[in-house]
This record gives structure tokens, sequence and C-alpha cells, in this order.
């Protein structure tokens, strides 16, 4: 407990400087080494032994998917409109999964072939999840206020994953599903809760800026209740994954949480819930 509390308490205050302060450049190379770290963790956890030749072209597919993000959100956010807008992550999640089928294709036959079940995890891991967790730097470079709005996804996570341990902690007596026997009934509905308060912390932080924008307290509640259940279904769905392969961790960077995944599970499912649901708004 006392590893997982001085983390939060370095690593908050830089999260909250990076995020809000530093230009969105500091946001892309964040993400993009949150990006190579996670698909990093995901392909030790989940590719086996024959999927570690892909590895490389994974890790370097995931940094590059934020870089790429940071430039089509730049150029549509120019006022040259008659610059090209090309489909740059598109393009790479091409190049990627066609790199990674020559792989399989040479080393298919021999002892060294790489399995189905890895390439499908390489895709995931190199272009998925980074897409998903990207979300969060198309939300600091919304104009004027995404300094504010890449604050949603995190304030939605971490106030439900906060209030689901503590309420699971405190009154937890029946169990929610096997994937993760720890998680209670209890505990989720403390999440919901949780979710909410950091969703209505957002109005408070932001002032007028967001209320006079679009969002009222009726719909700060909406988004922190729908968010935590998107979230908590963020925490099983990596949970599925760990124990399907055996895995206690996805990591060790940041002691007490795990790895990037442990502690960005929800955040990656958030994210671009928060970011499509502004988008329809």
């Amino acid at each position: 407990m006392f590893k997982r509390v001085m983390v939060a308490v370095v690593g908050l205050p830089l999260l909250i400087l990076i995020l809000g302060w530093a230009p969105s450049w500091a946001t892309m190379l964040l993400l993009a080494a949150m990006c190579a770290i996670g698909a990093w963790e995901l392909m030790h956890a989940a590719a086996g032994e024959r999927g570690r030749p892909l590895i490389p072209l994974t890790v370097i597919a995931a940094a590059l998917v934020p870089v790429c993000v940071y430039a089509e959100v730049s150029i549509e956010n120019t006022e040259l409109t008659a610059l090209p807008v090309l489909p740059l992550t598109a393009l790479l999640g091409a190049v990627l999964v066609l790199a990674l089928f020559v792989v399989s294709i040479c080393r298919y036959g021999g002892e060294r072939a790489v399995p189905f079940a890895a390439l499908t995890t390489a895709i995931f891991a190199g272009l998925v999840f980074p897409l998903m967790l990207s979300c969060m730097l198309r939300l600091r470079m919304v104009p004027y206020i995404g300094m504010l709005l890449v604050f949603f996804p995190l304030c939605i996570s971490f106030g439900s994953d906060t209030f689901a341990f503590f309420a699971g902690l405190l009154f937890g007596k029946h169990k929610l599903t096997p994937v993760s026997p720890k998680k209670t009934v209890e505990g989720a509905i403390g999440g919901l809760i949780g979710g909410v308060i950091g969703m209505m912390i957002m109005p408070f932080v932001g002032g007028m800026v967001i209320s006079d924008a679009f969002m009222s307290p009726t719909m700060a509640v909406a988004f922190g209740l729908l968010g935590s259940v998107v979230s908590q279904i963020g925490d099983l769905s990596f949970s599925v994954i760990k124990r399907e392969f055996g895995v206690k961790d996805y990591g060790n960077l940041l002691p007490g949480h795990g790895g990037i995944l442990d502690r960005f599970d929800s955040v990656t499912f958030v994210a671009p819930f928060v970011w499509l649901l502004l988008e329809l708004i």
C-alpha cells in the first residue's frame, strides 16, 4: 500500500504537469512511451515464446501511433486548410499488419513458426491498444479547452478505481466475476459513485469554461456513471488476458501498481468513450 501511495504522490503531479500545462507535443511523447511499454508488456504476457520475433515491430508501431495522431490532428487544427490530411494512422496500421504477416510467412513450417494467436496479439498491442489510448491526445488537442478535457478519462477512471478498491475492502461480500476473484458487487457500486465524484470535480476545476460549453451537472453525472461502467469493463478485460496466460502483473514499472497496462487499463477504454461522446455532443 505504501508503494502504491508514493507512486501516486509522485506520479500524479507529474502527469498533471505534462497533460495540463506542457505543450501538446509533450502529451504525444508521453503517450508514445506509454504505448511502447504497454505493447511490450502485452507481447511478453500473451504472445508466447514463438511470438517474440514480432515484439520489435509491435513496439515501434505502438510508439508511432500517437505521433501519427498528433500529425493528423495538427493539420486538422491549422488554418492552412489546403494542406492534405494524410491518413497516417491507417497507413501505419496497414504497414504493420503487412509486416507481421510477412514475418509469419517467412517462418511458417519451421520450428520458429509464429502462431496466429501471437499475430493477433501483436496487432492488438501495436495498433488497437495505442489507438485507444491516443484518444487522450485527441482530447488534449481540442482547441482552447483540451487541457481540461484530457483529464476527463483520468478523473473517471482513477475515481472509479479508488472508490471501487475501498468500497470492496470495507463492504465487499458478494463476488462480482470469476475473472477477478477479489472484485465484489459492492466494490463495483462504489466504483460507479467514484466515477461520478471524479467527473463532478471537472466542472469545479474547469469553472465556467466547461460549464458554459456543455457540461451541466446532469451531464457530468451521466458521464461519470457511463464512464465508470466502461472503466470497470476495461479493467476486467485486461484481467481476462492475465488470467488466461497466468500473469499476475503486466510489469513492475510502477511499484504497487504493476506495469503500464495494470495502471492504465481502464483509461485505455474510457479515453475513446469520452472522445466519442464529446464528438456526438
